[in-house]
């Protein structure tokens, strides 16, 4: 077996354990993994790309946030938006 880290050096690359966490998808595997001896990090959700994953995929709270900030653009326009001195045609 060949670790990741002994593979990524090979082509001079470096992981970095405070930057790396494990997010495990779909899977009741909980056993533990490790980088030059110290174990990573396990979480159920994270942040990619502005998207919001969870152990089973897109999560509700992904939809969520998207909603909020939505909800923040909209209100920060509100005032545009009823401006009398505009004109919708």
């Amino acid at each position: 077996m060949i670790s990741v880290a002994a593979a990524s050096a090979v082509v001079g690359l470096n992981i970095n354990k405070r930057k790396n966490k494990i997010l495990r998808y779909n899977t009741v595997c909980n056993i533990r993994i490790t980088l030059d001896g110290e174990d990573l990090e396990d979480v159920k959700t994270f942040t990619y790309l502005g998207s919001i994953i969870g152990e089973h995929g897109v999560s509700y709270a992904d939809a969520n946030a998207w909603i909020g900030k939505a909800r923040v653009a909209y209100l920060q326009l509100k005032n545009i938006w009823n401006s009398q001195q505009l004109s919708t045609s």
